[in-house]
C-alpha cells in the first residue's frame, strides 16, 4: 500500500506541475472566486480520473494526438479572455458579475484540456493495479489537488509575491492558457490533425 501511495504522489506531481501556474492565474484574476476555482479544479480532475478508470476498464487506448486536441480548449478560453480584456480596456472589475457556473466550467475545462497526458499515464496504472491500490491512488490524488490549490492560493496571497501576481494575473491568465494549449497540441503531436 505504501508503494501505491508513493507512486500516486509521483504520478500526480509529474503530470500536474503546470497546473500550479494555471491555478495562480485563476486565483489572481478577480473575476474568479476562490470557491469557483476549487470546485472547477476538482470537477476537472474528477473527469480525468473517471476517464482514466473507464479506459482502463474497457481497455481502450487513447491516441495521444487525438487527446491532445483538447489543447484547443485553453487556447479558445485564453483568446476569449484576451478579447474581453481588450474590450474592457484592461479593467478586471468590468466583468465581476460573470455567472459562477461559467467560471467553474472554465476552470474545469482548462484542467481537463491540460490533463490529456494524465489519461494516458493513469490508464495503464489503473488497468494493472488491484482495487485497493486504485482507491489509495485516488485518495492521494484528492489530497494532492488540495495541496496544489493551497500552494497556489498561498502564493497569490503572499505579502511580497501576491501583489505583483494579483496586479498582472488578469493579464497573464489568458496568455498562460494560450501557451499551455499550444504546448498540449505540440507535445501530443496533434498539430497535423488540425489541418484535416
Amino acid at each position: 500500500m505504501l508503494s501505491a501511495v508513493g507512486l500516486a504522489i509521483v504520478l500526480f506531481a509529474s503530470t500536474n506541475i503546470d497546473d500550479i501556474f494555471v491555478l495562480l492565474g485563476f486565483f489572481a484574476n478577480p473575476k474568479f472566486q476562490t470557491r469557483q476555482v476549487i470546485i472547477g479544479q476538482y470537477l476537472g480532475f474528477a473527469v480525468l480520473v473517471a476517464a482514466s478508470l473507464l479506459a482502463s476498464l474497457v481497455s481502450l487506448v487513447f491516441s495521444p494526438a487525438h487527446v491532445g486536441l483538447l489543447g484547443l480548449l485553453p487556447i479558445l478560453i485564453g483568446g476569449k479572455k484576451l478579447v474581453e480584456l481588450c474590450v474592457s480596456h484592461g479593467d478586471p472589475e468590468d466583468d465581476l458579475g460573470k455567472p459562477a457556473l461559467g467560471n467553474v466550467l472554465a476552470v474545469a475545462g482548462v484542467t481537463i484540456a491540460n490533463g490529456g497526458d494524465n489519461i494516458g499515464i493513469y490508464t495503464p496504472v489503473f488497468a494493472t493495479s488491484p482495487a485497493a491500490s486504485i482507491v489509495a491512488t485516488i485518495l492521494v490524488f484528492v489530497i494532492m489537488v488540495a495541496i496544489w490549490i493551497l500552494i497556489s492560493h498561498f502564493l497569490v496571497n503572499h505579502r511580497a509575491l501576491g501583489a505583483p501576481i494579483r496586479r498582472f494575473g488578469h493579464i497573464a491568465t489568458p496568455i498562460i492558457l494560450i501557451v499551455i494549449g499550444a504546448l498540449i497540441l505540440y507535445e501530443a503531436g496533434s498539430l497535423p490533425h488540425l489541418s484535416l
